[in-house]
């Protein structure tokens, strides 16, 4: 009889606690769904992420936005103080670059000091080169050191190792995923970047930067074996995008993909050698990420001052095209519309020498004026090429609030 009521009194409390847990985990399921947003159609969902989104992102994905966004090329270095004491302790580019948490103090400098709407990845487009098997040395004057690669013997060295920048080059990922935990739920975007083929092509061809030779080992290698130069820029072009794509995934909002020295080609070299692995970066890009705004950038050079080969730029599928300081934004415009390009942004493009030694008025004037003639066009503030290190720091803050405070 004992046994018989000890037993029974184990059920009824295994039956109490089974019935505590279902209405423990129905009321935590009510607290879940009542804290959870109403089904929303897909527009509307759509409608309401793009709304939330910085006011960068917006720009670059084509929107005419209510205040123009801004930011600065190479925004993150010399120019400023905190960089140059940071350089007492990290004497070299890399340690600079590849210690993540320097590069992320480095890339949060323009966006504590200016309040940038950009803050981009600092680092280099030859910082993928070692996990494709090929290393390089950036003095603190800019000067580029490689073994150059002109063989197919040497070009084997590259296409003997798997590129796999999650564990080659982890630093990128650990820094972009810093930034973007940091800036969330502000108006900053997060920016990766990249170069593309031909121009990091002539730093293993030339086995340094090629302006000092006008790109001779560069053009006599296309002349003397074109196959060797064509498959080096493929195989660049599937890790690149492959890098660029990394950079999305750890935290990059947008990306600025950078072919600095295409400018010396002829419009024909530049269509056989920079367009085609143009196209195939940014193509690569938005087929895996369709929703990440591009901007392709190219410097002012021989061949492409002025616009010369602006409409070519816009032709790689890149969202925005940045505009050079060597034409006004509104020719550049003017031709990408008449080329069909309607739809490509602008970002740019105040010279940077008014920056490092204009007036205040004068940078003030300059910056509205690129400001009216984009009024109501998709448009992202930036200058024409990369910021003078001579750039005294209260004439880049001006900018950046002469920008942030006009209204379109």
């Amino acid at each position: 009889f004992t046994r018989s009521r000890y037993t029974s009194t184990l059920a009824l409390l295994a039956a109490i606690s089974r019935i505590m847990l279902l209405a423990t985990a129905a009321t935590a399921l009510s607290v879940r769904m009542s804290a959870a947003p109403a089904p929303a159609s897909a527009s509307a969902s759509s409608t309401s992420g793009a709304a939330d989104a910085p006011l960068l992102l917006r720009a670059a994905r084509g929107e005419v936005t209510e205040s123009t966004p801004v930011w600065m090329m190479r925004q993150a270095g010399r120019h400023m103080q905190v960089y140059r004491d940071l350089v007492k302790d990290y004497p070299t580019f890399r340690e600079r670059s590849e210690i993540p948490d320097v590069s992320y103090a480095v890339s949060m400098q323009p966006r504590d000091a200016y309040g940038t709407d950009g803050v981009i990845l600092f680092s280099d487009i030859l910082t993928p080169l070692p996990a494709m098997g090929v290393d390089f040395a950036i003095s603190e004057g800019g000067g580029i050191t490689i073994d150059p690669i002109r063989t197919r013997e040497a070009f084997a060295k590259m296409t003997a190792v798997p590129f796999e920048p999650e564990t080659k080059i982890s630093f990128v990922g650990d820094v972009l995923k810093r930034l973007r935990a940091t800036l969330a739920g502000t108006d900053a975007t997060v920016l990766g970047f990249v170069g593309l083929p031909f121009t990091l092509g002539t730093y293993l061809i030339e086995g340094a930067t090629g302006t000092k030779t006008g790109f001779a080992a560069m053009r006599q290698l296309r002349e003397s074996d074109p196959q060797l130069v064509a498959d080096m820029l493929k195989l660049l072009g599937d890790r690149i995008a492959q890098y660029a794509i990394y950079q999305i995934d750890s935290g990059a909002q947008v990306v600025q993909v950078f072919d600095s020295w295409a400018g010396h080609l002829t419009p024909d070299e530049f269509d056989e050698w920079a367009a085609p692995f143009q196209r195939q970066v940014v193509g690569a890009i938005k087929a895996a990420r369709p929703d990440t705004p591009v901007i392709i950038y190219m410097a002012p050079d021989t061949h492409s001052k002025e616009g010369a080969l602006i409409t070519k730029l816009a032709a790689s599928g890149a969202n925005v095209v940045s505009v050079d300081h060597t034409l006004p934004i509104s020719a550049a415009r003017e031709l990408l519309d008449e080329a069909g390009y309607e739809s490509v942004g602008l970002q740019g493009n105040l010279d940077p020498a008014i920056l490092a030694e204009g007036s205040e008025e004068e940078i003030v004037a300059a910056a509205q004026d690129i400001l009216k003639k984009m009024a109501g066009r998709p448009h992202i503030m930036n200058l024409g090429h990369g910021i003078e290190p001579t750039t005294p720091e209260p004439s880049a803050n001006l900018f950046v609030k002469t920008v942030q405070e006009w209204r379109n």
